[in-house]
């Protein structure tokens, strides 16, 4: 079992940035993969960031070029680097742990971003 905890969510205006972490209970390294999902409301949860234990990344297209992901598995947390944040990266952001055979997920963070 992984608890995760997710953290670094704010109001920002446009063109900002922010950074996420998500603190799990246990090594990263036995996580096949962990990723970042976010929910607007009235839209469907979507993945945004995913980084597998060996270190592979995929972005969701909107994303690409302003947000990144990565591991400290020293201190067992993933974190999501946002920068140029739009309105549209508005939404619940939510920390998934991918373990087999069952998967974990963090309560979420608010991100806010004013136009």
């Amino acid at each position: 079992q992984v608890q995760l905890v997710e953290s670094g969510g704010a109001l920002v205006q446009a063109g900002g940035s922010l950074r996420l972490s998500c603190a799990a209970s246990r090594s990263i390294f036995s996580i096949n993969a962990m990723g970042w999902y976010r929910q607007a409301p009235g839209k469907q949860r979507e993945l945004v960031a995913r980084i597998t234990s060996g270190g592979s990344k995929n972005y969701v297209d909107s994303v690409k070029g302003r947000f990144t992901i990565s591991r400290d598995s020293a201190k067992n947390t993933v974190v999501l680097q946002m920068n140029s944040l739009k309105p549209e990266d508005t939404a619940v952001y939510y920390c998934k742990a991918e373990t087999s055979p069952y998967d974990y997920w963090g309560r979420g963070t608010r991100v806010t971003v004013s136009s």
